[in-house]
């Protein structure tokens, strides 16, 4: 037995320029294969991201936040932080005043702002990607008289082709319900 193990243990010493090689060569073709998979990636979420800001921006006027801006942001990281999600870093960012330079949505929003952005949100995704029940915890926070009837409004056209669970504290939201519960 121990003298198996010297003689594995030698003819690795002895293999250890072949297995070195071997390795090098597995680890360029790794290499190759994930940075050719994640370009692709990254090509498709570019060409995804124009689709959405776009999707999403139609959905802001209805919302009442016609003058806002929705932008996806992608940005290529370094080396070291790439992962099983790709080379990408991906941030959604608004601007709620024209001219305004967009920045990350959950700093410059409001909180009845970043309930409609996710609402748009929401619905966009919802036609890519259907599901069949939507549930929304108190889209309506901090929104009051017509832009919560706005918003009722579009959760009613969404519940038309989904089944839509809204909690709200907003009648103008609740009175888009068909079925309510207490």
């Amino acid at each position: 037995e121990v003298r198996n193990k010297f003689e594995i243990q030698l003819s690795s010493i002895d293999d250890g320029g072949d297995s070195l090689k071997r390795l090098e060569q597995a680890e360029n073709e790794a290499r190759h294969t994930y940075t050719s998979t994640a370009k692709t990636l990254s090509d498709k979420r570019r060409a995804a991201a124009g689709k959405l800001d776009k999707a999403v921006s139609a959905e802001l006027e209805p919302l009442r936040l016609g003058k806002a801006t929705f932008v996806t942001r992608i940005e290529t990281l370094d080396e070291n932080a790439w992962g099983e999600n790709g080379c990408d870093a991906v941030a959604f960012e608004v601007a709620t005043n024209p001219g305004s330079t967009p920045g990350p949505i959950n700093r410059i929003s409001s909180g009845g702002e970043m309930a409609r952005f996710m609402l748009a949100l929401k619905v966009v995704l919802a036609k890519a990607d259907p599901v069949p029940t939507l549930i929304f915890d108190e889209v309506d926070a901090n929104i009051g008289g017509a832009v919560a009837a706005a918003v009722g409004e579009r959760l009613g056209l969404l519940a038309e082709r989904f089944q839509v669970m809204v909690i709200t504290h907003s009648p103008q939201v609740a009175a888009r319900g068909s079925h309510h519960w207490r």
